[in-house]
């Protein structure tokens, strides 16, 4: 019997909007919140520099790996249900990790959080549709949903700045035990809950999915650390392949599939996923070498780094009122293709970098970037969303933020090989090879915007066949 709160009105759901997006940027801006101080972290517990990475890589291999489990443990046990369970495991993780003494227990708490964040994040977005029934509403509650996604990245570096310059890298994890517990004492009241579905979990589908993920994102950070030629790199890789190749033919078999393999079947929801895998692998990598830039190179200081990236996180914003602006005017597949491409024109002015440019000349560029990348993320997610039946929500869900966090670690290794290409593999490279590096970094970013503007195109030409065929035989009877 389901236990769904009455009702309250707009107050309500605001409130539901309220606790949904508040889960959502924690755990979104959490994998970017200790990037500027992660100089201050190796000191102070002592991290070798091939070991610092896993601070990153730690969160994003238990997340990325576990996201479609997640999605079906919702969409088994009930959404608000495994909600509260991985938001309350996540906060108590960010406590562990934000006392943590040494540099093992760090890495063993940041790997809680991305356990965690793997069996929440799906349910955010399926409780979301759940929650927002009426077309126009869940339209505008789906664009903030995105504006925060976007811009999750790009607030954890600018609170991880502010808090590494005036108090403690550790307040930027412990910032998040308050704010789990507001969200924990909201969401039984507040957030409806489904169901529990009578099933089982597919448990070689289960096996297959989630350890070819983790291959998939352990073989990624191995080949970011060094190189693609290591059998470290590729025998992961080559298993990844497999196990993911044997996950589709058990999900084709499956009574009760983990992914239901007709989540695919359209055009715009596939194109949609691979869209997004192309544009957070440019935006993600951005974040990471850009401040980086900006501290080895201009010579900026973490607070400073955070601050360059206050324009653009307004943009992303500002775009939930530009897409309500222009949903009646133009198609979304239209807005998505030119999206794309304002976002490629802004990585490609970002490219032209070098060892002696303004934080001034930056900011315009960064603004486009804003702009492009913002409508990009609304469009991406309201697609892979379309017209998926409410039973397969949280697995939809599953795949739009496995998309995201696949992206981010598929574009973070092939730009750190073209980095430490471009540098000639130099340990400490001079301001003027860095900078040739990341001007680098960027050009290459720019060809992932320009893939993700031909996924646009085939996105586009399915909806205008499509509608075509719709309007063909009303405007034949019409005729008769």
């Amino acid at each position: 019997m389901s236990s769904t709160p009455p009702s309250a009105g707009a107050r309500h759901r605001a409130v539901v909007l309220m606790v949904i997006l508040g889960c959502q940027l924690m755990m979104t801006l959490d994998a970017s919140i200790v990037t500027t101080a992660l100089t201050h972290i190796k000191t102070e517990l002592g991290f070798t520099d091939s070991s610092l990475s896993w601070i990153q890589n730690a969160y994003v291999l238990a997340f990325g790996g576990l996201l479609l489990l997640g999605a079906r443990a919702g969409d088994l046990l009930g959404r608000r249900r495994v909600f509260i369970a991985g938001t309350a495991l996540f906060t108590a993780a960010s406590l562990l990790a934000g006392l943590a003494p040494s540099a093992g227990l760090l890495i063993a708490a940041r790997t809680l959080q991305g356990l965690a964040s793997a069996f929440a994040i799906p349910s955010t977005l399926a409780l979301l549709i759940t929650s927002f029934p009426e077309p126009e509403e869940r339209t505008r509650a789906i664009a903030i949903y995105s504006a925060v996604i976007g811009a999750g990245a790009s607030v954890g570096i600018i609170v991880g700045g502010v808090f590494t310059e005036y108090l403690s890298w550790r307040w930027g994890l412990l910032i998040n035990v308050p704010l789990g517990i507001l969200i924990l004492a909201l969401s039984p009241r507040y957030l409806p809950e489904t169901e529990a579905r009578p099933g089982q979990v597919d448990i070689l589908g289960a096996l297959s999915v989630t350890v070819g993920m983790s291959a998939l994102v352990y073989g990624l950070v191995e080949a970011a650390e060094i190189g693609w030629g290591s059998a470290r790199t590729l025998l992961p890789l080559a298993g990844s392949v497999a196990l993911l190749v044997a996950f589709v033919l058990i999900e084709l078999r499956a009574t009760q599939p983990i992914v239901p393999i007709r989540l695919f079947l359209s055009v715009q929801r596939s194109g949609a996923y691979v869209g997004r895998i192309l544009i957070v692998g440019a935006m993600f990598s951005t974040f990471y070498f850009l401040s980086q830039y900006l501290q080895n190179v201009r010579g900026l200081s973490p607070l400073a780094t955070g601050l360059a990236y206050i324009p653009m996180t307004g943009m992303f914003f500002a775009m939930v009122y530009a897409v309500r602006w222009a949903g009646p005017r133009v198609s979304k597949p239209a807005l998505l293709l030119v999206s794309l491409v304002t976002a490629g024109i802004g990585m490609a002015w970002l490219s032209r970098i070098d060892a002696t440019t303004s934080v001034a000349w930056i900011l315009p560029p960064l603004l486009v970037l804003g702009i492009g990348q913002g409508i990009a993320i609304i469009l991406l997610t309201d697609l892979g969303m379309a017209e998926v039946d409410p039973g397969d929500a949280g697995a939809a869900s599953g795949l739009v933020n496995t998309a995201h966090q696949i992206g981010g670690s598929i574009g973070l290794a092939l730009l750190t090989v073209v980095y430490g290409s471009a540098v000639h593999h130099d340990p400490a490279p001079d301001t003027i090879t860095q900078a040739h590096g990341y001007s680098t970094v960027f050009d290459v970013a720019t060809g992932f915007y320009a893939l993700a503007v031909i996924v646009a195109l085939v996105i586009l030409v399915a909806h205008r066949r499509r509608a075509s065929r719709s309007i063909t035989p009303v405007t034949v009877a019409a005729a008769g």
